[in-house]
């Protein structure tokens, strides 16, 4: 048994080995193709003399308005394409938002009021404390005050004092680690999906802030946990028309009128996962932000599954028999998620894989589809030859485990993700933030670092943006929600079985 362990492993070894031989060849086959050339140029080549200038003088003078008309068609297309090229959006930086101490919930605290609320069968009290167990969850997540007392007060005036906070703590310290003025800012996007009141939570910042009256501002509601990335996108479009200005982009969600008390199975379990928690992202178009920039913005990739009824309805807000307002969770979700990060990655792997990858994908789709080999199995890219990092949308530990397992991500590439949903738990919009800042604080970016940020929300959508590191991220230096306590990560989490990845599916 041993040896047949011993075989299998060395077997693997060399298999990545040969893998790795390839994708270097491949990659830099460009440069092998120009080593004979160079040599073959230079043995047939003879040494230029002055009288070989002067021939090609006489040349030009005679046919001085061809020489003209070339260069100011040259001149023309090089300002043509300068031009119109896309803008480049740089990340001046971010913050998340962490709550005082006393918003700290623990699981326990959490079982205590669900019991007391008095709204939910015993069955379902079981479930939740079920759920709870398994979450990968900790007991340093945070809770709004309307949520945690008895009875619960969700109101309107509850829930803006919640979102107050979340926005006005993490823009506060944006502001004050980029040393940018409120009034510089000339682009404002806010998304918050589930509470959207009048005036606008848009309108809110602006108020407080006093920003300037010709301010671009945009209020996203209703887009699930993918919609910080399509906050980005948005603002990245803005900056393309926009000259010489800084956009504000602000994600979170708001828990205390979305806390459910009904006893519907498919809602109870967004009590178990969701907490409190915001960001706050400075971007810019300017040339002269580059230097001081953390990152550039690369692509976008947005995928939209809407049309498929089950994909649509796989994430739903209604109300329940009794008149509670939930969000369903279909037991379709991990599928619908699947195919939707299948159709995402089919769009972003030509625009960031190495050719070595595509060439390979590219085989195998061609012998299975057009060859109609079955045993040919479709070829998964490695996304470890295009990104250092990854941070995928901390949205629960089953679909955690399934992109590691569907990406071939080691551990370390998942860290940042399994410990924002043990430390903050499940903060929508913004998980995604905190990852990166997770990324920072264990001093893991270096400059020429590439980071995929992938989001999944209702509708249902799965979305990407890439980044590339400008500069090296000292923690020294750092200040965000991880450093007072970075030294006790990572905790252990057991991956789950897949008998009851199984049973929370269903």
């Amino acid at each position: 048994m041993t040896n047949i362990s011993s075989t299998n492993f060395n077997s693997s070894i060399k298999l990545k080995y040969v893998k790795l031989g390839y994708h270097y060849f491949v990659s830099n086959a460009m440069y092998f193709a120009l080593i004979p050339v160079s040599i073959l140029i230079m043995s047939s080549t003879h040494v230029i003399t002055n009288q070989d200038y002067g021939k090609l003088w006489i040349i030009l003078k005679m046919n001085l308005l061809t020489v003209v008309l070339c260069v100011t068609t040259l001149i023309f297309l090089a300002t043509v394409y300068f031009m119109s090229r896309p803008k480049k959006v740089y990340l001046v930086d971010f913050a998340c938002y962490k709550a005082e101490p006393d918003r700290k919930t623990t699981k326990r605290t959490c079982m205590d009021r669900i019991v007391q609320y008095g709204t939910f069968t015993q069955e379902n009290v079981d479930f939740q404390r079920k759920i709870f167990e398994r979450s990968s969850i900790g007991d340093e997540t945070y809770l709004p005050e309307a949520v945690i007392q008895i009875p619960p007060n969700p109101t309107i005036d509850e829930a803006r004092k919640e979102v107050e906070k979340l926005m006005f703590v993490a823009i506060d310290e944006l502001l004050e680690k980029t040393g940018v003025k409120a009034r510089e800012i000339g682009i404002l996007v806010v998304n918050c999906s589930l509470f959207n009141p009048v005036p606008s939570l848009s309108a809110m910042v602006v108020n407080h802030y006093k920003l300037r009256g010709n301010i671009m501002t945009y209020n996203l509601g209703g887009m699930g946990c993918s919609a910080g990335l399509i906050s980005i996108d948005l603002a990245k479009d803005l900056l393309q028309v926009h000259k010489n200005t800084y956009a504000l982009v602000v994600s979170m969600e708001s828990i205390t009128r979305n806390w459910y008390c009904g006893n519907s199975r498919s809602m109870l379990i967004s009590n178990c996962l969701f907490r409190m928690g915001g960001a706050a992202i400075l971007l810019s178009n300017k040339n002269s932000d580059r230097r001081r920039s953390k990152y550039q913005l690369v692509h976008v990739v947005r995928t939209h599954k809407g049309a498929d009824d089950k994909s649509y309805k796989c994430a739903y807000q209604e109300e329940d028999s009794a008149g509670y307002v939930g969000v369903a969770l279909s037991k379709d979700l991990m599928a619908v998620a699947g195919e939707a990060l299948k159709a995402n990655i089919t769009t972003l792997g030509p625009l960031v894989l190495p050719i070595s990858e595509q060439l390979l994908f590219f085989v195998s789709l061609v012998g299975k589809k057009i060859f109609r080999i079955k045993k040919i199995k479709p070829y998964i890219p490695d996304f470890k030859l295009a990104f250092e990092h990854f941070c995928i949308h901390a949205g629960g530990r089953a679909v955690l485990d399934e992109l590691e397992k569907n990406l071939d991500l080691s551990d370390w590439h998942m860290e940042p993700s399994k410990m924002t949903l043990y430390r903050f738990g499940n903060t929508s919009s913004s998980s995604l933030w905190y990852e990166f800042g997770y990324l920072e604080a264990k001093g893991r970016v270096k400059k020429g670092d590439r980071i995929w940020q992938i989001g999944f929300g209702s509708g249902f959508k799965c979305n990407s943006a890439v980044w590339l590191a400008l500069r090296t991220v000292d923690p020294v230096k750092l200040k965000n929600v991880w450093m007072d306590e970075i030294g006790n990560f990572p905790v252990d989490v057991p991956k789950l079985s897949p008998i009851i990845m199984s049973e929370m599916a269903t």
